[in-house]
């Protein structure tokens, strides 16, 4: 039910107070010059609070970027520990940019806006951001959007929904052919750290990444059956890492003089509870080896490259990495073509039989 009321402003002008009262909902009311005007935001309002979309109109209007960032980051962003640091400052971003907006005037339009300076813009090591850089700071902002739709009801839909992401390169494909893994296993051997040939082997036999490798506990490794479980993994579930070969090989023997005052398989040697930094070691390494362009996640595209040109399908590399979808390794099914050529003439056989 809706009633208006007509008034006398102190300028002598009318005034049209209007009332909405609908059992089950709060007495919404608004004040207009125009009777006209009155009456169709009763019909307007009435009609939304029956769908449902009025009172989430009002929140989107109340709420400003800022307040969904501020709150994003206090009850949600501690429940994702390992993106938490990331993913807060490339909120705070957005908070900086379009913060004082209300929730109701952040258009797709805006953001695209900002998206764009984002990607012509340079970081604070005056390097232009890639596009890879630009779709994790809309990622971040998305979630936040998406949790305000879902959980908050502050507002109807969120407008990343609309908002197209840069598209990113196929990722860097950089491994070792044969000449240089002779080279820089030579050199990582010959290195004064002990450490360094051994984790160099387990990063190309396993591919690992090197926060897993460092902070992997005797616990986690299982010598007799050669398995290794990977409890912290960036994807956030466990992973069960075989180990065989050299690799294993080494771990027996690296075993058999183990530290006590530490349960990290690679300490630090002034600091038994925190992992050793190879970064010097590695780095000297590349050089005696005169490996350029080579980093020590590479080490992971080598476990990748020669899994492929093994035969590997790629939702076995997939499952080694441990990538939940295939995106991720799609970079390597070049390396694996003569594979694929040679599972579908095998089909052919069978189905057509052997061709004279």
């Amino acid at each position: 039910m809706a009633r208006i009321k007509e008034r006398l402003a102190k300028d002598g002008t009318k005034r049209f107070t209007v009332e909405i009262r609908l059992k089950g909902y709060p007495v919404q009311s608004a004040t207009f010059k125009r009777k006209t005007d009155a009456s169709k935001w009763i019909q307007d309002t009435e009609s939304a609070i029956r769908e449902g979309r009025h009172f989430k109109t009002i929140e989107a209007k109340k709420h400003t970027l800022a307040d969904l960032i501020d709150r994003y980051i206090k009850d949600v962003l501690p429940t994702k520990p390992k993106s938490e640091r990331r993913q807060r400052q490339n909120l705070e971003w957005w908070k900086g940019k379009l913060g004082v907006y209300v929730l109701a005037d952040i258009t797709p339009a805006l953001i695209v806006q900002y998206r764009d300076e984002l990607l012509t813009g340079q970081t604070i090591r005056n390097k232009q951001r890639s596009p890879a850089t630009v779709v994790r700071y809309l990622a971040a902002l998305s979630h936040a959007f998406t949790i305000a739709v879902n959980e908050w009801q502050w507002i109807d839909d969120s407008p990343m929904r609309k908002v197209k992401k840069p598209v990113e390169s196929r990722g860097r494909v950089r491994f070792l052919d044969d000449n240089e893994r002779a080279k820089l296993s030579a050199a990582c051997k010959e290195s004064p750290n002990k450490q360094l040939y051994i984790c160099y082997v387990l990063a190309i036999s396993t591919g690992m990444r090197q926060g897993e490798l460092m902070s992997l506990q005797w616990r986690d490794v299982d010598l007799k059956s050669g398995v290794i479980i990977l409890h912290e993994t960036k994807n956030g579930e466990r992973r069960r890492v075989p180990l065989s070969g050299l690799g294993l090989e080494l771990l027996r023997d690296y075993a058999k003089v183990r530290r006590i005052d530490t349960q990290l398989l690679f300490p630090s040697k002034t600091k038994p509870q925190q992992p050793a930094d190879l970064k010097k070691s590695w780095l000297n390494a590349l050089a005696k080896a005169q490996i350029d362009n080579f980093h020590w996640h590479d080490l992971r595209h080598c476990t990748a490259s020669y899994l492929a040109m093994n035969g590997a399908s790629l939702a076995e590399i997939a499952e080694v990495l441990g990538h939940k979808t295939l995106s991720m390794v799609k970079r390597y099914a070049h390396l694996s073509d003569g594979h694929v050529s040679n599972v579908v003439a095998s089909m052919n056989q069978k189905i057509f039989g052997a061709v004279a």
